[in-house]
């Protein structure tokens, strides 16, 4: 059958937009790390003003803003010569929030610098350890999720949590798995000080990160150690179990779950967010999040967990599987809640025992 000219033609028009797309999100990256969003968000100015407040030079600077005036980011007045940047553009692309995307887009070129590795694992298996990542992130893999805590930890993840607060301000013991570089838990840690909070990691670096900001913060009920959570086994039981995207990433996610099951108190309860999926591809189908989260599962979730030994389930495995599978490490009692990001879920889990 021949192709019909009218879909070839929306195809390709739908082609120049990822390409287009693509570009922009490398050039917002830019703009981010160099500072010339926070520059343009003070005002119109010329190219050449816009390269004086950042300290860039000029040529750069108008180019680049060529690609953000045609790409719709960013606005020209070509009687005055001056580029501006809309208030509510800045409102995603300047700023210490979760609302900024620059860090996104940053972290998209980490993923870009590790690309090499991730094709050769098309044709000889295997996968790329988490080092090669972090020898090229220069701290974009975590920045976006540091704002999310920062701004949505305590009332937007914990709080809808039946009862879990008033345990937090009362005192209890509490483990966050896969901690990365630790700002979840010495954001918790401030937050209450009753409370005694450990963080683990099998990444050295990421740990040194997060003790550095334990020391920085001055958090004496905070501490961090390099492990591997297939090994949990602690010598007194937590009261509460956090895991922050991080259970899909592991190697064996189904004995992760069960150490966890097993690491609890009887009246324990694990706080596990993860990706707001189906398992099944056919209804992800129209979800806006889900092209961008299995291309970043496929660039990083899959492949390092492959390195180290595991399937690789990746981030979208799904609420259906995720169910399943705290079902079979012995959890009786799982309830689901929506959180602050649209692209994640929460699940709160229970033995019967409590």
């Amino acid at each position: 059958m021949d192709p019909d000219p009218d879909r070839t033609r929306a195809f390709g028009e739908q082609l120049l937009g990822i390409l287009t797309g693509g570009v922009l999100t490398m050039l917002i990256g830019i703009g981010h790390r160099t500072g010339l969003f926070a520059a343009a968000a003070r005002g119109p100015a010329t190219s050449m003003e816009l390269a004086e407040r950042a300290e860039l030079h000029e040529r750069y600077v108008r180019e680049w803003l060529g690609a953000m005036v045609t790409g719709g980011i960013m606005e020209y007045d070509p009687a005055g010569g001056r580029y501006s940047l809309p208030a509510e553009h800045a409102a995603l692309l300047t700023g210490a929030t979760s609302r900024n995307i620059g860090p996104a887009a940053s972290s998209l070129r980490t993923l870009g610098s590790v690309l090499p590795q991730v094709e050769r694992c098309f044709t000889d298996g295997g996968g790329v350890p988490i080092a090669e990542y972090a020898a090229v992130s220069a701290g974009g893999l975590g920045e976006t999720w540091r704002h999310i805590y920062d701004e949505h930890l305590v009332d937007g993840f914990l709080g809808p949590v039946p009862g879990l607060l008033e345990r937090l301000r009362a005192g209890v013991r509490v483990l966050d798995l896969g901690c990365g570089t630790g700002h979840a838990v010495n954001v918790l840690a401030r937050r209450f000080p009753r409370s005694t909070f450990d963080g683990l990691d099998i990444a050295t670096d990421a740990i040194a990160d997060a003790e550095a900001e334990r020391t920085a913060f001055d958090l004496p009920n905070a501490a961090f150690a390099v492990a591997d959570a297939a090994d949990l086994a602690p010598d007194k039981p937590y009261d509460v179990i956090t895991a922050f995207d991080a259970i899909h990433d592991q190697a064996a996610p189904e004995v992760v779950l069960r150490r966890i099951r097993d690491a609890l108190a009887p009246d324990g309860v694990f706080v596990m967010i993860d990706t707001k999926f189906a398992t099944r591809l056919e209804d992800n189908v129209g979800n806006p999040y889900a092209p961008l989260s299995y291309g970043v599962s496929l660039l990083f979730c899959v492949p390092t967990s492959i390195a180290t030994g595991g399937s690789g389930l990746g981030a979208m495995w799904g609420q259906e599987r995720a169910t399943e599978m705290l079902a079979d490490a012995g959890f009786t009692d799982v309830e689901v809640f929506d959180t602050p990001r649209p692209q994640n879920c929460m699940y709160v889990c229970r033995t019967e025992e409590s």
